[in-house]
C-alpha cells in the first residue's frame, strides 16, 4: 500500500469555498504529476454530482470522491485537510448535506481496486480520533504518515 501514497499529494489547510473547488483543485495535482488523465477532472465533478461522496459520521467529515478507473494512468491517493469545512451531499441521503473536512480522492487504476481502498478509508472514517489528528497536523510529511499507517 505504501506506493500509493505521495507527500506531493497531500495538502493541508486548503482553503475553498465550495466542493467543487476542492474536487478541482485535487483532480488537477493529480493530472499535473500524471497520475490521471485530463478528463478525470471532469469526470470527478460529474460523479460526485451524480453519486454523492460525503460520508456521514461525527465532525470533521470527510468526503472519497473517485472516478472511473479508466481515467488513470497511476494509482495514488490525494488527500487534503481544508481549513472550513465545505458541504457534500451525503452518500446515504442525496439531500443532506455534510460538513466535509477531510478529502480522500482515489485514483485507482484497476477495475476492482476501488473496493479494496474503500474498506481500507473505512478505517479512517469510524476512527474519530484519528480524523482529528489529521486535521491537527504540523506538516504534510506527519499528515502524510497518519495516512500510512490507516491504510497501511
Amino acid at each position: 500500500m505504501e506506493l500509493f501514497l505521495h507527500e506531493e499529494l497531500v495538502f493541508r489547510e486548503v482553503f475553498a469555498k465550495t466542493k467543487e473547488e476542492v474536487l478541482t483543485f485535487l483532480a488537477e495535482k493529480l493530472f499535473e504529476k500524471g497520475y490521471v488523465k485530463h478528463e478525470y477532472i471532469q469526470a470527478i465533478q460529474d460523479r460526485e454530482q451524480e453519486y454523492p461522496t460525503g460520508l456521514p459520521s461525527s465532525e470533521p467529515g470527510i468526503a472519497i470522491p473517485h472516478a472511473n478507473f479508466e481515467m488513470v494512468n497511476k494509482t495514488t491517493l490525494a488527500i487534503a485537510t481544508l481549513k472550513q469545512p465545505v458541504e457534500f451531499h451525503n452518500m446515504e441521503k442525496k439531500q443532506a448535506e455534510l460538513p466535509i473536512q477531510i478529502v480522500i480522492m482515489m485514483a485507482i487504476g484497476e477495475p476492482h481496486g476501488q473496493v479494496e481502498m474503500l474498506q481500507k478509508i473505512v478505517t479512517i472514517i469510524q476512527d474519530e480520533p484519528l480524523r482529528k489528528a489529521m486535521i491537527n497536523t504540523k506538516s504534510n510529511q506527519e499528515l502524510l504518515q497518519l495516512l500510512k499507517q490507516a491504510v497501511a
